[in-house]
């Protein structure tokens, strides 16, 4: 199924019975770090932390009260924790073992169950797909699944409503189901304003599958969860073959180095997913210098690890 920006508009009206509009601010020292305006999405604002809550909430609606079983590293699973505690259906999520033990008290917390298995998120697929076989359950793909483009394609609605003008819109990728719906409302809405999509250099199976044209799975090796996928998803690949304007990869470090001053010059908590699209501007200070850019701070659900080296700077 290819989406478009109805169906965005009519996921709206869902998101809206339960979300208000994340704020979308402007810093001054940040922007003269950066060399642009950078206007920050504060995603990390949503209830859940990150803003994948938009494509869950979504979703749950459509399948009106049928259990579901996915898996994921985090926050998509949070989103479907949330979502399904809202219009009370079950739901199983498989996370890998080593996942943040925080992401997984929290999917916990909104009543879903968690099933821990596996050392990577293809280990969690294959055993979320034989348990949903076996259940009845319905599969839900973090990538490949439109509701959930078309759910979290409501927060680039409410960029560009707000700032038609803007130059460039930068989107970090895991599945690339942001990307994917910032693609769709910017053509609709803002042709002339660029999306840019950022992926580490660590995990850059979305990457390169862009740049190659075909489906690809690349090592998976970055520190930063939101960014932890191995593989490309078909979907969101379609819809960023068509119409991404560029797609950027930079270090976990530059990464980690974004969170600090997200932290100490935008009053902001982001995790490392949530940083990436400060990192593209500061490793492409040519490309974006002088220019109006919404940059997406998808989430805050930082890790222990990374809330020490952001309380260290």
């Amino acid at each position: 199924m290819e989406l478009t920006i109805d169906d965005v508009r009519a996921a709206r009206e869902v998101v809206r019975r339960h979300l208000p509009p994340t704020p979308m601010w402007s810093y001054p020292v940040l922007n003269a770090t950066a060399g642009a305006t950078v206007l920050v999405k504060h995603e990390n604002t949503q209830p859940t932390g990150a803003f994948k809550v938009r494509g869950g909430l979504v979703l749950i609606a459509a399948l009106d009260g049928r259990p579901t079983v996915t898996y994921s590293t985090g926050n998509h699973a949070q989103s479907m924790a949330y979502a399904s505690h809202v219009a009370g259906a079950e739901c199983t999520v498989v996370m890998p073992v080593g996942a943040n033990p925080a992401k997984v008290a929290a999917v916990q917390a909104w009543g879903a169950e968690v099933i821990l298995t596996g050392a990577s998120l293809a280990d969690c697929e294959r055993h979320a797909t034989a348990l949903a076989a076996s259940t009845g359950a319905a599969l839900v793909s973090p990538g490949d699944t439109p509701s959930l483009i078309a759910g979290v394609g409501t927060l680039y609605l409410e960029i560009l409503e707000a700032r038609p003008d803007l130059d460039a819109i930068v989107v970090p990728v895991g599945s690339g189901s942001g990307a994917a719906a910032a693609t769709i409302v910017a053509r609709a809405l803002a042709p002339d304003c660029a999306v840019i999509a950022v992926q580490s250099t660590a995990s850059p199976a979305a990457h390169h599958a862009w740049r190659s044209g075909t489906r690809s799975t690349r090592p998976n090796r970055t520190r930063v969860e939101g960014l932890a996928t191995g593989r490309s998803y078909d979907l969101p690949q379609r819809h960023l073959s068509a119409s991404l304007t560029d797609f950027l990869l930079v270090t976990d470090d530059r990464i980690a180095e974004a969170q600090r001053l997200l932290a100490t010059q935008a009053h902001t908590l982001a995790e490392g997913a949530g940083a990436a699209p400060l990192a593209a501007l500061l490793a492409n200070p040519d490309r974006f210098a002088g220019r109006d850019i919404a940059i997406v701070c998808t989430g805050g659900n930082a890790s222990p690890q990374e809330l020490a080296m952001v309380g260290g700077c």
